[in-house]
Parts: structure tokens; C-alpha cells; sequence
């Protein structure tokens, strides 16, 4: 199977090319006008990156509750390459209670720069710009910091005991904060966990950072962990701190109990009897091996492609030459463009070239019943068509035999590589990983059981890349990408993770296919990534790989 190892490593750069580092960056405002004089602003962050022209959003920040002076925990990491201009768009909302998505939000400023600019400064501080470019009295700043080779991750959980009372009418509302002590004596914030409501003695929710954003792969660096009494308008009450180091966290793996006395340095000068304002315990302390996506791939995972087709009739007769669906002597389709464009990237993850294509929203032989989810070569048996050329000649054939007709329902597709991807699951093995390829020209009328669909399916090893083909109002379809705010089924069940990449055919109309391909494809090797890290499944067969890369204990 080694051509398969071959091709991979060849292709990889149209999904991932090679750069030169990884680059974390943090993000605080500065300056937030008050909503009113009896409420303060809610902030978050959406970073966006500029391609082909058109922006995109990469990631976004925490909501922080009633702050005019925010420093997000979350933290951006991003590719860095020297030899491009990689804009960045930082745009600051208010999101009203209740609501983490931007349609209800205020948009509070923006601005723009190059990640160049900001590693070269290493701390970039800027007005946001509010519409019209006019510079409001609030400010943006970033601070970069490139990565070292580990990627590993530690997974850390922590609980405290009588903490000091700082509520008069109820007990105190505790959160942690952790703080990494850099080079120059400056602190970087790595953590900061949920707020436990009127708990002195409370339990926090269990957390995954990286070993270069916890102490930058030094244990011994010095760590501050400050816990505070979280309080509505923003003012949080100081209730002690304490200074640790990795090493010594790591010494629970080894059965000790790791604990500190949190100390407030007032009382400590003001009370003579003070001992401490409570104690924080280390519950918890796990370093998780994390695997890239082509140890994934060098260690035998198949990229297990498979295409479904949009045939209902507002496509338009594929007889007629404004058809979506026409098939001209010289010049593809866009169906048959997004297709070619995709499918050539994955069709060198896949040991066999054998791909199943379906069909939906279209009256089929012979009885001619509307079908969502009928094979394109009509073996039911049997779906897959030899290689992308294959898919093609399939769906060229099929054309004439079908009737488009309707609705669109994509739930059934999505439901149907669920399946084969549940069987896959059950193995608890790196061996398929299931891509589906949807290309529709209209937004889908089966909202509702797609979200469910998409909430269950992100469970499981499967990713879902929607391509909106033609000039059809694609906006509806946005919910479906999981990157404004997070998609939840009808019954409120959020997705595990974002599986589902949405792009529309027109914004890339006159770009090159590996343009095409490279913005769809651009999330999958994460998403291959995060799904078996968070199952701790790791490469099947990294024997030979693996003695070329070395880990850090």
C-alpha cells in the first residue's frame, strides 16, 4: 500500500501545504462603550481570514458577560507562511444574553491587519473601526506567539474546599484563572474555567490545553492561579491565588494528591490568625498524545469518499442549455466542476478509487417514485463508480433516464454514510474516516431532520462538505456550518463537533479548482484529527512513521 502513503504525502499540500510555523494568537479589547448607564457589553471576538476576495470565519471567541475591558481565554491558532499576505479581520460584537450567534449581535468595531504584521510586532494594539471607518475610543490587542514541536495536550481538573464567603445574602461564585509567567515577567492567560454558582466548595469541569499554551513545553515554568467571586456587573471579587509549575501537577500521575492554599496577600498582612482563603485541588492530571492528520493517513486511514447530487427540478431541463444540469460538449457543469475539484483531492486517501454516488429530489426508474438517496449507476447494490472519472460518466448517463421533480431532502443522504460510518465507529480503529460531498442549488427544505441528522453524524468518523451550485439566496444554509454559533437539533442537542463546511459555487467561479478545493477540503484534516484524539484512538499502523518522529516524554 505504499503508493497510497506516496500519493498522500504528494497531495497533501493542496489540503495543508507545508508552513513555516503555527502561530497562537490572544486577543483583549479595551475601551468598550456601556450599552447604557445600567448595563455593560457582552464581548466576543470573530477572527476571519481573506481569500479569493471574500472573508471567512476562522474562529471566535468566549462570550464574556458584562465587560468593557475584555481578556479572552480563547486562544487562535493559526498557520503562518512567509511567502503570503494573510489578512485577518478581528471584528468585535455584542451578544445579547442568551444568544452566543451574530445575528442578533451588535457589531461593535473591526480591524484589519496581516498576520505578518503581528509577528513581526509580536503585540499589535489598534482602534477598532466601527462602520463608515470611523475609530471609536475602543482598542484591539493581539499578541502572537509561534508554537514549539510539541503538540501534546494535558488534560487537567480541578476542585477547591472552603473558599472565603465573599456574598452577603448567598455564598460565593468561584472561577479559575490560570496564568503562564513568560520570559519577561509578563503573564499570558491559559485558562480560565466555568463560574460555579454559590459553591464554596466547588468542582470545576475538567479541561484540555496544550502543553506550549499551559508552560511552553517548559515544566518548570512558573504558573499563577488566582480564583475569584464572579459577580454580574463585571467587578469580580478577589478571593487568593497560588504559583505551581507542570511538574509539579504531574506528580498526581504518580498517586500523590497535589493541593495549594489560596492565599489573599492582604489578609495575609492584615489578619495575624490568617491561614489561608481555601484550598485548590489537582483532581486530575493526564498529558494526551496528540496525532497529526497524516500520521492518521501514513498509518493506514482511508478517506472514504462518497457524492450526492442535487436532481430536483429547480435545477432547471438538463435539455435546456440554462439547465444547471446541462451537459455542454466542451465545457463541464458546475455540478460536474465541484465534483472534479473535490473528488481529486480525496481520491488519493482511498486505496481502492471506488466512490458511491447518489442522487436525490428526482422521479426514478421504473416506477418512476421520488427518491433522496437512489444510486447513480441505479445498483443499489452496488453504488460505487470506479474512480472521479466514474462518478462522471454515471452521472452523465443517469441524467436522461431520470425526472427532476423534488423537494430538496438531504437528511436521507446524510443519514445513509451515518450508517456505514456507525459500523466504522464500532471498531474504535483508525481505518475510515467518511467524507460526504453534497452539491444542491438551493437551500433544503428538510432543515429540521437535517440538524438532527448532522447533531447525530457528528459522533461518529464522517465529515460533510455542502457546495451551493448555482445563484440561488444560499443564507438559510449558513445554520448548517457550525461557525456562527453552535448548530443544535430541534430538540436543542448541540453537535459534538463542526463536521459540516458550507461554501457557495459562485465565489469561486472564476478561481482555479485547487482554489475551490482548498477551501472545502481546508477543515477536514482537523476534523479527521479532533475526532480520534477526543476518542484516544491512535494511528493503526505507525511502526515504520513513527521511528522518524521523536516525542517529548
Amino acid at each position: 500500500m505504499s503508493n497510497i502513503y506516496e500519493s498522500a504525502e504528494a497531495t497533501l499540500g493542496f489540503i495543508s501545504s507545508p508552513c513555516l510555523t503555527k502561530v497562537e494568537l490572544r486577543v483583549a479589547c479595551r475601551g468598550i462603550a456601556d450599552r447604557d448607564a445600567l448595563s455593560k457589553p457582552d464581548p466576543c471576538v470573530v477572527l476571519k481570514m481573506q481569500s479569493h476576495g471574500q472573508w471567512f470565519e476562522v474562529d471566535r471567541t468566549e462570550v464574556i458577560r458584562s465587560s468593557s475591558s475584555p481578556v479572552f481565554s480563547k486562544i487562535f491558532l493559526v498557520d503562518y507562511y512567509f511567502e503570503e499576505v494573510q489578512r485577518l479581520r478581528f471584528e468585535l460584537h455584542d451578544i445579547s444574553s442568551g444568544n452566543n450567534g451574530l445575528r442578533d449581535a451588535d457589531f461593535l468595531g473591526a480591524m484589519e491587519c496581516t498576520l505578518g504584521q503581528i509577528v513581526s510586532q509580536r503585540k499589535l494594539t489598534k482602534a477598532l473601526l466601527k462602520q463608515g471607518n470611523t475609530a471609536g475610543k475602543s482598542s484591539i490587542m493581539v499578541t502572537a506567539e509561534e508554537l514549539s514541536g510539541n503538540d501534546d495536550y494535558v488534560e487537567l481538573s480541578f476542585s477547591a474546599r472552603k473558599l472565603d464567603d465573599k456574598d452577603f445574602f448567598s455564598k460565593s461564585d468561584p472561577f479559575l484563572e490560570i496564568f503562564r509567567i513568560n520570559d519577561d515577567g509578563t503573564e499570558s492567560l491559559v485558562h480560565r474555567t466555568e463560574t460555579v454558582m454559590n459553591n464554596l466548595s466547588p468542582v470545576w469541569k475538567s479541561f484540555k490545553v496544550s502543553l506550549n499554551t499551559l508552560c511552553s513545553g517548559d515544566h518548570e515554568r512558573e504558573l499563577k492561579c488566582t480564583v475569584w467571586d464572579w459577580d454580574s456587573n463585571g467587578k469580580h471579587d478577589f478571593i487568593g491565588e497560588f504559583q505551581t509549575t507542570f511538574k509539579e501537577m504531574r506528580a498526581e500521575q504518580e498517586g500523590k494528591q497535589i493541593q495549594w492554599e489560596c492565599i489573599n496577600p492582604k489578609y495575609q498582612i492584615k489578619k495575624k490568625n490568617y491561614r489561608n482563603s481555601g484550598t485548590v485541588i489537582l483532581n486530575h492530571c493526564k498529558i494526551i498524545k496528540m496525532y497529526s492528520f497524516l500520521d492518521y493517513i501514513m498509518g493506514g486511514c482511508q478517506i472514504q469518499f462518497t457524492v450526492a447530487i442535487d436532481f430536483t427540478a429547480s435545477n432547471g431541463d438538463p435539455r435546456n442549455s440554462c439547465s444547471l444540469h446541462y451537459i455542454h460538449p466542451y465545457q463541464p457543469n458546475e455540478y460536474l466542476k465541484a465534483l472534479v475539484a473535490v473528488g481529486e483531492i480525496c481520491q488519493d486517501y482511498d486505496s481502492d478509487k471506488m466512490f458511491p454516488a447518489f442522487g436525490f429530489g428526482a422521479l426514478i426508474p421504473p416506477d418512476f417514485k421520488v427518491s433522496h438517496d437512489f444510486a447513480v449507476n441505479f445498483d443499489e447494490d452496488n453504488p460505487e463508480c470506479a474512480g472521479i472519472q466514474g462518478v462522471v460518466e454515471a452521472y452523465q448517463n443517469c441524467l436522461p433516464k431520470i425526472q427532476l421533480y423534488g423537494p430538496t431532502n438531504i437528511a436521507p443522504i446524510i443519514q445513509k454514510v451515518a450508517s456505514s460510518a456507525s459500523e466504522e465507529m464500532h471498531t474504535k480503529e483508525a481505518m475510515e474516516y467518511f467524507i460526504l460531498l453534497i452539491l444542491t442549488d438551493g437551500v433544503i427544505t428538510d432543515m429540521a431532520d437535517t440538524r438532527e441528522a448532522i447533531v447525530h453524524a457528528s459522533h461518529l468518523p464522517m465529515s460533510v462538505i455542502i457546495v451551493g451550485v448555482g445563484n440561488a439566496d444560499f443564507t438559510d444554509m449558513q445554520i448548517l456550518d457550525g461557525d456562527d454559533g453552535i448548530l443544535r437539533s430541534p430538540k436543542g442537542e448541540p453537535v459534538l463537533r463542526d463536521i459540516v463546511q458550507f461554501v457557495p459555487f459562485k465565489d469561486f467561479k472564476h478561481a482555479s479548482p485547487a482554489a475551490l478545493a482548498k477551501s472545502v477540503l481546508a477543515e477536514v484534516p482537523n476534523q479527521v484529527v479532533d475526532y480520534y484524539n477526543a476518542k484516544g484512538i491512535k494511528p493503526k499502523c505507525m511502526s515504520d512513521y513513527e521511528s522518524t518522529r521523536t516525542f517529548s516524554p
